[in-house]
């Protein structure tokens, strides 16, 4: 089973958080509607119904969460050493203490942590793919559960993880016989029971107004150790009876289709999938994989995409997915923030460690890379390992692009994403993001020695504490939070709370910065982030028109002044060329509360397709590293804690999802 032709791929696995068609309307027009459509009348039906909250804000509030947390139901988590439940992350979630670090000598945790605020909203995605595995192995008396398999994986928490990691970095994952059974069904009835567990810590969570829980799972797709990973959320308790796994949909269109056979619409069921960590993906993000080369193909793709998955973590512990300078297929002035918390750099050497499995001391090695761009039509792999290709779809600026310059060929734009964050803790902590008190998101992070130590994978020194998902809602529901997820009104930070808002329109005015009803006049002249900036109609013709923008973004309230806001412009010029560039449309070195702006984009051209979103930026601030550095006493900090290796300061930051226009 541990082979060396799967070396790389075992050692992806040994420190890792794990880390169909269907018909619809056929133009970017009436797809835009019926998304809107679906988001509004969930929206109208909060309204018109009784129970709607008190503080039902029409103009809709921010909202703060993390959408991707794993406790002790996934099968590499942290959480397993600590015990911590899905109802512990509810817990800790809404402000309260739950079990931690350190662990004595009979297995039980005896510290404590703490979120240091409490959040709006949480979804706990726990993997799907071996939920029956795990309780099979793990419950006395299971009719396998002295087998070779189930006693070799209870052997050690890792070497458990491993010998289930294995079946999900391959391109044709398959459940194992020796304890699922030929036809898996063993696995899959006792995966029943967690199943449910999963749903009841949610359902009993939710309260609607006050704090809203979404019964998730993640979806956990490895090939060729490329991370291809998503997160399922739906909308209510109307689930699916068990999850649709990357075994059982071992490609992004399969799993939309499966889920679309189980999720009973008759019921209520309704689902979207969130991609992440797509900076470690190795291309596998891009549209169309495993598609016949077809337009017809790829408009059904395109469909299926649009209406299931709105949105995309943009960052999280496992780094930064917003942009990459380097690409030779992109043309644009570097960004210097592209490398806050980045773990691939173009033209870096990469250096990672490697475990051989096959040996019975699992030896450890280590190899060296060279990050370079995919050559043309390529994929990669190894990204989970921090090594292979990069292509222009593992990073959110430049995968925007890719969308518009499809949307030319085919119609439709397959690459149409918002944008969230998240923190991706394996250790129950949702939310847990702040620097100076981080407590660490994977196995080999309980306290400051682990963490400044070189992890394998994106964890230890490389890792961060993560961000949170920003809605803008009318209330705290489970309708309104996803319908506005459903129509991208959404916002990611790398951990502040920082509150951005970005509106376009042809004609918003010069003044409505200083305006009281600044946001009504915003949603009644133009459209919203997420949405798509319409052409003129009658006026189209009109080559002066310029879109006009309403930026703007209110400080964390217990956090710095904010120091600069970025409006990101991508666009497929005259050749077909892609292009970004990041204007500087606000500034205040000393910090403010809130930054405002009314922007308008001189170098517009309506023939070309364009996309824009906004970055608000803090000033720098101690890194999370430097804290545990100060920890340590000074003959027991590492070489990290002074050889100038990682940055000690980062910029904190908050980017809305883009506004769209399609040329003309």
């Amino acid at each position: 089973m541990f082979n060396h032709k799967n070396l790389r791929l075992l050692a992806a696995l040994s420190a890792f958080a794990f880390v169909s068609a269907c018909s619809g309307p056929e133009t970017p027009a009436q797809l835009d509607a019926q998304s809107s459509s679906t988001a509004n009348s969930g929206e109208m039906a909060a309204a018109d119904n009784m129970d709607s909250c008190a503080n039902n804000d029409p103009n809709r509030t921010a909202l703060f969460g993390d959408l991707h947390i794993h406790t002790s139901y996934s099968f590499d988590a942290a959480a397993n050493s600590t015990g911590a439940t899905p109802e512990d992350a509810h817990r800790y979630a809404r402000g309260e203490s739950i079990p931690f670090f350190p662990i004595n000598d009979k297995g039980v945790a005896t510290g404590t942590t703490k979120i240091d605020r409490p959040l709006d909203f949480l979804a706990v995605t726990d993997h799907g793919e071996f939920l029956g595995e795990r309780a099979l192995c793990r419950t006395e008396g299971s009719p396998v559960y002295n087998t070779k398999f189930c006693t070799g994986y209870r052997s050690s928490e890792r070497m458990g993880m491993m010998m289930l990691g294995t079946v999900i970095t391959t391109e044709t994952p398959v459940r194992i016989p020796e304890i699922c059974g030929a036809d898996g069904n063993l696995c899959r009835d006792f995966a029943q029971s967690p199943w449910k567990n999963i749903q009841a810590a949610s359902n009993t969570a939710n309260t609607p107004c006050e704090f809203t829980s979404f019964v998730a799972y993640e979806y956990t797709g490895t090939p060729g150790t490329s991370n291809y990973h998503r997160n399922v959320i739906f909308r209510n308790d109307s689930v699916p009876g068990l999850p649709v796994s990357y075994i059982d949909a071992p490609i992004d269109s399969k799993l939309w289709s499966a889920l679309d056979d189980v999720c009973d619409i008759e019921e209520g069921c309704d689902y979207l999938t969130i991609p992440h960590n797509s900076n470690l993906a190795n291309g596998r993000m891009a549209p169309y994989m495993q598609l016949e080369d077809t337009d017809e193909a790829k408009i059904a793709y395109a469909k299926s995409r649009l209406k299931r998955e709105p949105i995309m973590e943009i960052f999280q512990h496992k780094g930064s997915s917003e942009c990459i300078n380097g690409l030779t297929t992109v043309f644009g002035a570097p960004d210097e923030l592209c490398n806050v918390e980045a773990v691939r750099r173009m033209g870096e050497k990469k250096t990672y460690a490697t475990r051989d499995f096959s040996q019975s001391t699992m030896a450890v090695g280590e190899a060296s890379q060279v990050t370079t761009e995919c050559a043309p039509g390529t994929i990669g792999d190894s990204g989970m390992l921090g090594a292979g290709c990069v292509h222009p779809t593992d990073f959110q600026r430049s995968a925007l692009l890719v969308g518009l310059k499809e949307e030319q060929s085919i119609g439709l734009n397959p690459v149409k994403l918002g944008i969230i964050a998240a923190t991706d803790t394996h250790s129950a902590t949702s939310g847990g993001v702040k620097e100076s008190a981080w407590v660490g998101a994977v196995s080999g992070e309980a306290n400051p020695a682990q963490r400044l130590q070189p992890g394998l994978l994106t964890s230890g020194i490389d890792g961060n504490p993560g961000g949170l998902a920003g809605v803008w809602a009318q209330e705290n529901t489970r309708d309104s939070i996803f319908d506005a997820m459903l129509r991208k009104e959404v916002f990611g930070t790398s951990g502040p709370r920082i509150r951005p808002r970005l509106f376009a329109g042809w004609g918003l005015d010069a003044g409505l910065c200083e305006a009281n009803d600044m946001i009504a006049q915003a949603y009644a002249g133009g459209v919203p982030m997420g949405a798509d900036l319409s052409a003129l109609g009658e006026n189209a013709s009109d080559v002066t028109a310029k879109p006009v923008f309403l930026a703007y973004a209110a400080k964390d309230p217990e956090g710095l002044k904010l120091q600069a806001l970025h409006l990101i412009k991508g666009w497929i010029d005259a050749e077909g060329k892609m292009n970004t560039q990041v204007l500087p449309i606000a500034s205040e070195e000393a910090g403010a509360d809130s930054l405002c702006k009314v922007y308008t984009d001189e170098s517009f051209d309506p023939a070309q397709s364009a996309y824009y979103y906004l970055r608000a930026v803090e000033p720098e601030t101690p890194r999370w590293h430097t804290y545990d550095c100060a920890a340590l006493a000074e003959a027991d900090r590492p070489d990290v804690c002074t050889n100038g290796q990682y940055p000690d300061t980062v910029r904190e930051m908050a980017w809305t999802s883009p506004i769209w226009y399609q040329g003309q």
